[in-house]
């Protein structure tokens, strides 16, 4: 039981990471991005090729995935998104989605459609475990890492929105444009920076995630449902909400593949629900956040 639980906060932890750009961005510039989920293939993709082909260290891979999803992003933002702001949310998805095929139809074209293996370092494999019975608890030594990259991150990024400048012009800006505006605050300039970080933690979960979750050009449609779920149930306007959405998603779906494997979609799908019908906004929404 405590393993499975320590596996769920690890798949959960990912999750975080991997959606939270969706989170952000979504919730300042209400754009529904669908394509997030190639900018976290990217990342894994770069890690896979540096890691085969140059014999990079995976640790040297992680910031490089970052810094190349974070500036793939920051150039469609600027090329390619920006246009699209002012569209309906219908056109959002069309545009997005479509960009998605385009990410998956390329990757297959160009590096194969086989599942991507991942060696990992020898420090990084292996188990260790505490206790014994039915309360042992086994800890892979890569999913305690990922819990650690990712509880950091977590900390960085509540600190960044919390404590900075920048931080408070993201949060007047989510809370209303036109105000945070006509405050002098320069929204257009908000957008990219944001944009660009969002894409570079997709990018850093996609290398993170790639021996976890696999990795193959079919990777931003099967996950782009976790991604949403993630956003909806734990709102746009706070760092915390798509945390324990996360939290909860990972957990949930770990258990319900162990114990009922047959159900397991089953169960995460009622969860969301059930939270959706108590929170329609989400399990944390900032008052006068719009």
């Amino acid at each position: 039981m405590l393993t499975i639980l320590f596996d769920g906060v690890a798949y959960g932890m990912l999750l975080f990471v991997l959606a939270v750009g969706l989170a952000v961005t979504m919730g300042l510039m209400n754009f529904i991005n669908l394509a997030h989920g190639a900018f976290a293939m990217a990342g894994g993709y770069l890690t896979v090729v540096l890691m085969q082909r140059l014999d990079v260290a995976f640790l040297w891979c992680l910031p490089l995935a970052f810094l190349f999803s974070a500036s793939l992003g920051a150039l469609l933002e600027r090329t390619l998104y920006r246009p699209m702001y002012a569209k309906p949310h219908l056109d959002q998805v069309l545009f997005s989605i479509g960009l998605t095929f385009m990410a998956v139809a390329g990757t297959d074209y160009f590096l194969g459609s086989t599942q991507q293996i991942i060696q990992l370092p020898d420090w990084l494999r292996g188990r260790t475990e505490i206790g014994s019975g039915d309360w042992i608890l086994g800890m892979g030594h890569y999913r305690l890492f990922i819990i650690g990259v990712c509880a950091a991150l977590t900390v960085a990024l509540q600190y960044a929105l919390a404590k900075t400048r920048f931080g408070s012009r993201l949060r007047a800006s989510v809370d209303d444009q036109r105000v945070a505006a006509g405050l002098g605050i320069h929204v257009n300039r908000v957008f990219l920076p944001t944009f660009a970080v969002g894409s570079g933690l997709a990018g850093l979960g996609g290398a993170l995630g790639a021996e976890v979750l696999g990795l193959d050009p079919s990777f931003p449609l099967k996950f782009m449902i976790y991604f949403l779920i993630v956003v909806a149930v734990g709102g746009t306007s706070s760092i915390t909400g798509p945390l324990l959405a996360a939290l909860l998603l990972g957990i949930a779906d770990v258990a319900g593949k162990y114990y009922i494997p047959k159900l397991g979609a089953f169960i995460v799908y009622s969860l969301m629900i059930l939270i959706l019908v108590w929170r329609p906004q989400g399990l944390f929404v900032r008052v006068g956040a719009k």
